[in-house]
């Protein structure tokens, strides 16, 4: 048995995000990525020096509620290098979804500096499938408080959730 709980051989991947909230994007690369791996440990990012919409608790709620109980998911969160958690949980694969070029170059250097501090991590990039290329948790939130649908983009209970907290027409 490797650390935390995963076991020797074992394919373990780890997708970090805000997921503030989780688009139905995340979910597509959820997927994606469980056919690839035999766990994935999807880890909702703290990040003290930014006030999100929902609180790191609820994030993981609504994450449980949607994709909690498919087999070889784990829902978690952490705080701290990423590097570090990864190395905690006993993988060696990070996901990291792109949607433009622009994410790139951010993704990139953020490897390269993954790779440098835990030599044993590998970055895999999943782009993003077509229909959600023009999706994003900050342009979500604007389409609500505007009162926009905005459900072919989250699951039902992330629409409900937006609503409550921001409002909107």
């Amino acid at each position: 048995m490797a650390k935390d709980g995963a076991r020797e051989g074992q394919r373990l991947a780890v997708f970090p995000a805000s997921f503030d909230p989780v688009t139905n994007g995340h979910l597509d690369l959820i997927h994606r990525a469980r056919a690839v791996f035999d766990e994935l440990v999807v880890a909702v990012a703290r990040n003290v020096a930014k006030q999100g919409t929902f609180s790191v608790e609820e994030r993981i709620e609504m994450l449980e509620s949607i994709v909690g109980h498919e087999p070889g998911i784990r829902i978690t969160a952490f705080d701290g290098l990423l590097v570090d958690y990864a190395r905690r949980v006993g993988a060696h694969v990070l996901i990291r979804g792109l949607r433009a070029v622009s994410d790139f170059e951010y993704e990139f250097e953020m490897a390269l500096m993954n790779r440098h501090l835990y030599p044993e991590i590998e970055t895999l990039f999943m782009m993003t499938s077509q229909k959600y290329f023009y999706v994003s948790s900050s342009r979500l939130k604007e389409l609500v408080r505007f009162g926009a649908n905005i459900e072919d983009f989250v699951p039902p209970v992330v629409a409900t959730r937006l609503k409550e907290k921001l409002g909107g027409g």
